[in-house]
């Protein structure tokens, strides 16, 4: 079985937890869609609930994530033969072990095979691939075969698990399901920045200029994404 997953929190604090998940279930032509609002006692910021959505009224009544359908669903299958889904899956599965889940099966991340297989995209982040890679023009065709009425809203979990699985339809085109997995575990050398003064200059020609300002970044930023962490250390290392 594929899950396609989608958690959204209270915020990115330590203290955050999980608001709403969604997930798409795949095996054979069997398709399940689940979507639950969820209250794990931890209010939700205004700068989240700007991106999300949803407000500490809505998760009024609500259930803990443990006790949610789409949580009991993920639990029913977890097990080595399946296969989880996600952009990101590192932080998704960080926020699920929070309420006790620890996965057992395989992982594809969609955000790293992107960066391995398409590394000239400007930008990697889900809402960004939806329209750089044209997976809108297939949502309607994706929400049908899903038995769901609504339309696609970024950061909303089900919404985000569909345009999920159709990004790893689109890799599914370049690699086999098998060498996703393999590459969701490898570090990506990103070759650029793509944030702060040296956006969108190269990481090598700026390990030359200014090592001592990527020495900053991996000293201060704490919570730098792992394979820009990796790409800077490769290059002020002289790639030994």
């Amino acid at each position: 079985m594929l899950i396609f997953l989608d958690v959204e929190t209270t915020g990115l604090e330590v203290e955050d937890k999980i608001c709403s998940i969604g997930l798409v279930a795949v095996e054979g032509d069997k398709v399940v869609a689940k979507y639950d609002l969820v209250n794990e006692g931890k209010k939700i910021s205004s700068k989240a609930s700007a991106i999300n959505h949803i407000t500490n009224e809505m998760l009024k009544n609500t259930s803990k994530v443990a006790e949610c359908e789409t949580y009991k669903f993920l639990q029913e299958y977890n097990n080595e033969s399946t296969t989880l889904v996600a952009h990101n899956s590192k932080f998704d599965l960080k926020m699920l072990a929070k309420c006790g889940f620890n996965y057992k099966g395989q992982v594809i991340d969609t955000l790293r095979v992107t960066k391995h297989l398409i590394p000239e995209c400007e930008g990697f982040a889900l809402g960004f691939l939806r329209y750089e890679l044209k997976l809108y023009r297939e949502e309607k065709k994706e929400l049908l075969g899903c038995g769901v009425k609504d339309t696609i809203n970024p950061h909303n979990a089900l919404s985000d698990a569909i345009v999920v699985k159709l990004l790893y339809e689109y890799l599914l085109e370049m690699v086999s399901k098998e060498e996703m997995c393999t590459l969701s575990t490898k570090s990506v050398l990103m070759q650029k920045l793509s944030f702060g003064k040296y956006a969108g200059q190269y990481i090598e020609e700026i390990s030359i200029r200014d090592s001592s300002y990527l020495q900053w970044m991996l000293a201060n930023i704490l919570d730098l994404d792992e394979d820009l962490r990796y790409s800077i250390n490769y290059f002020l290392q002289g790639r030994v």
